[in-house]
């Protein structure tokens, strides 16, 4: 599961971890009706959105998302203060991978620095300077 990434990467928060019994093969075609839920984010910032992370018990990880840009979920946004701190600390937890950069043009001659990575599962997040 991608949690250091997340929560010692980024700086988001555990809000909840727990294991649930439901019928998962019903709800999301699973084979298994354990699952390992993560709730991370700011709890000083609850409106910003929670990011959740979900394993099925016994289940093997899978691919991940295409390498490719597609309709539909595709990547997850994250505004941060410093980009250049954000993966400098997931550099130095052997995390995200090799960082794809810009600097995006802003009104006022101001540029903001843009960093997109890889989670341990292969979702790509987009790190925004704020």
């Amino acid at each position: 599961m991608s949690t250091r990434f997340y929560r010692d990467g980024l700086g988001l928060e555990v809000m909840m971890d727990s294991k649930f019994d439901g019928d998962w093969p019903a709800l999301f075609g699973a084979r298994v009706s354990r699952l390992h839920s993560v709730f991370l984010g700011d709890p000083a910032n609850p409106d910003a959105g929670v990011v959740e992370l979900v394993s099925m018990d016994g289940m093997p990880d899978g691919a991940g998302p295409a390498d490719e840009p597609t309709t539909g979920f595709f990547l997850l946004s994250f505004y941060v203060s410093d980009v250049d701190a954000v993966l400098a600390r997931l550099a130095e937890l052997g995390l995200g991978g090799e960082p794809t950069r810009i600097a995006l043009p802003a009104p006022g001659g101001v540029s903001v620095s843009m960093a997109t990575v890889r989670d341990p599962d292969g979702v790509l997040v987009e790190l925004i300077g704020s």
